[in-house]
């Protein structure tokens, strides 16, 4: 298990979630006095881990992110290796993203929102061709990351012929698929790729999936953002599993 090097956590909901899911240890929570909303933060630590600061402090230590007020100095958050991940033991009906070099923090702490928001049991990216996950990254989640697996592998193509091994069928979603993505079967165990808005998925990664499968948009426009299309195909593998979202989707871990 390896950690990344943020250890800011910027936001209330952020924070909340930090708090709530317990994966990280809290520090401190330093917190602007006036700031509205903040009271299930600091009712959550001991007296001795909250420190009252100026609005211009947090500003610093939030590096220009939107606190609301808070911001936690916690320990580093997890980082999984696949066969780490594969050793917790993987449900027989379960969906994993893999993201082919998305880059944008925004774009991948959405994605990440996405994930943890349908019930995804990981989301696995190659460390060279990913945004390093910043409390950018943390904060566009808006708490995601803490309730979500986070694989963190060196050869994306090689550990996706390892989860092939382990009864995964990856379907990549690329404007040029050859079913729709309501075609597919997505029950049991799957992985959805989702490549970047810039280049889409590379053709080793292709080559590697099972089926390549599309969302229809109009022919107007090429391309949808990667967070709208994880969480389309995402709701498409909940409706298929879970029948239709009568049903909270709880995240991992809950």
């Amino acid at each position: 298990m390896r950690s990344i090097e943020s250890d800011v956590v910027v936001g209330r909901l952020p924070a909340l979630a930090c708090l709530r899911a317990g994966k990280r240890e809290v520090y401190r929570a330093l917190v602007y006095e006036n700031a509205e909303g903040i009271e299930e933060v600091t009712a959550a630590l001991p007296a001795e881990r909250i420190v009252r600061t100026d609005r211009a402090s947090l500003d610093r230590l939030a590096n220009g992110a939107r606190h609301q007020g808070v911001v936690l100095e916690v320990s580093p958050l997890p980082l999984l290796s696949l066969g780490a991940w594969l050793d917790k033991g993987v449900p027989e009906q379960c969906a994993v993203l893999i993201l082919d070099g998305i880059t944008d923090p925004m774009n991948f702490g959405a994605v990440i929102r996405s994930a943890a928001a349908f019930g995804a049991a990981g989301v696995l990216f190659q460390k060279d061709r990913a945004a390093p996950i910043t409390p950018a990254v943390v904060k566009a989640s808006a708490g995601g990351v803490e309730y979500m697996d986070l694989i963190q592998v060196t050869n994306l193509v090689r550990d996706i012929q390892r989860l092939k091994k382990e009864g995964f069928w990856v379907n990549a979603l690329d404007a040029g698929g050859d079913r729709l993505l309501w075609q597919a079967d997505l029950r049991g165990r799957v992985a959805l790729v989702i490549g970047s808005e810039g280049t889409g998925i590379r053709r080793l990664v292709r080559e590697h999936s099972d089926f390549i499968v599309s969302i229809p948009v109009r022919k107007e426009l090429d391309s949808l953002n990667a967070s709208v299309s994880a969480g389309i195909a995402l709701g498409e593998w909940v409706r298929q599993n879970r029948g239709g979202f009568s049903d909270a989707v709880e995240a991992p871990g809950t």
